[in-house]
């Protein structure tokens, strides 16, 4: 009776070894989906972070209510993915410092590409800096290209690391960028415009290499930062 049971085990075993080793008729993904967002101001990259926008896409070859896919920002301005579907997709870049993109529809397939034109809620104007001593002092003006129905601005922040990769997801918070906010929550107007800002960083390490930047945001829903450019600053 014992050989019974351990014979009609093993068939039992045997059979569901046989039915979870069946293949997988699905195509893995095949195709590469990349990109830039451009500054409609600029006609250049947009100046961001890692993760500092998303390009959302919804495939419709299956369903006409897709789960979204996100593709996160490179620090350039541009976005990459290659382990697309092929199929046709909505598309939209979101949650960055832009006013809303209109979205499209197009087929991935292969190696595809798409660029955006965005409009940044804010530039960041005639951008300079000094360093006097360890103390390093960065100064500019804010532009916005669509007045009408922007947002508040909320604040302006130094962002400093040690290292090129440098924004609100990469700064030494409680040292350089946290003390030395400079609060605006305003409304943008004309004379916010003729506004020289000057951001401060002091007690910068003598002996060391950093990278700074300065961000502004707005009260959005996401308050994510426009950007200036990033500057080398070696500190004597």
């Amino acid at each position: 009776m014992k050989r019974l049971i351990n014979g009609l085990l093993v068939a039992a075993m045997c059979c569901m070894a046989t039915s979870c080793s069946k293949k997988d008729n699905y195509a893995g993904p095949d195709a590469t989906f990349s990109g830039n967002l451009i500054n409609s101001v600029t006609g250049k990259n947009l100046l961001t972070e890692t993760g500092g926008f998303q390009v959302q896409l919804e495939e419709l070859s299956w369903s006409s209510t897709p789960a979204p896919y996100n593709i996160p920002a490179k620090p350039d301005g541009s976005f990459r993915d290659t382990r697309i579907f092929s199929g046709h997709y909505r598309v939209v870049p979101r949650n960055g410092a832009f006013w809303p993109v209109d979205t499209v529809e197009l087929d991935i397939a292969g190696n595809t590409t798409k660029d955006f034109t965005v409009t940044p809620y804010l530039e960041i104007k005639n951008f300079s800096w000094k360093l006097n001593g360890t103390t390093l002092q960065m100064t500019f003006n804010l532009f916005a290209p669509k007045a009408a129905g922007l947002p508040k601005v909320l604040d302006v922040q130094p962002f400093v690391n040690n290292t090129p990769f440098v924004g609100s997801g990469a700064t030494i918070y409680d040292v350089y960028t946290g003390p030395n906010i400079l609060g605006i929550n305003a409304s943008y107007s004309d004379d916010m415009a003729k506004t020289s800002y000057t951001v401060t960083v002091p007690n910068l390490l003598s002996g060391r290499t950093f990278y700074a930047r300065v961000g502004v945001r707005v009260d959005d829903s996401n308050k994510k930062f426009n950007y200036s450019e990033i500057v080398r600053v070696d500190v004597p």
